[in-house]
């Protein structure tokens, strides 16, 4: 089987995220940069999206998920995030990157990358 990267970068989704007390009671934003591993030869040969991964079902449920959850570190909400997209859509390896811009003073952004399940 071949062995492809579908990827997802720059996504942006306000969360609930944060150790602290105040920082359960707003919103702020994430960024999540994802690679799948895949197959794509069967959808290139078809063009049809039921013969790919479809990665704005993907997006759409780790807004969902993100939006809807209390996460209280990065490290739970990449974790999570790896297991569900593992589970829900079959994927046999993801790379997931969490950042939370403005979260260090002084730094742009901070932020987890984490590989999960086996490329092949």
């Amino acid at each position: 089987m071949e062995m492809d990267t579908i990827f997802l970068r720059d996504l942006e989704v306000d969360a609930t995220i944060g150790v602290f007390e105040w920082e359960q009671r707003i919103r702020q934003k994430v960024r999540i940069d994802l690679e799948m591993a895949a197959d794509v030869t069967r959808a290139a040969a078809s063009c049809s999206l039921e013969d790919t991964l479809d990665y704005k079902a993907v997006a759409k449920r780790i807004v969902e998920f993100v939006e809807s959850g209390r996460h209280e570190l990065i490290e739970t909400l990449v974790e999570n995030l790896a297991e569900l997209l593992i589970r829900e859509f079959s994927i046999p390896w993801v790379r997931i990157t969490v950042s939370k811009p403005g979260a260090v003073r002084g730094a742009r952004d901070v932020g987890i990358t984490i590989e999960r399940g086996a490329r092949n």
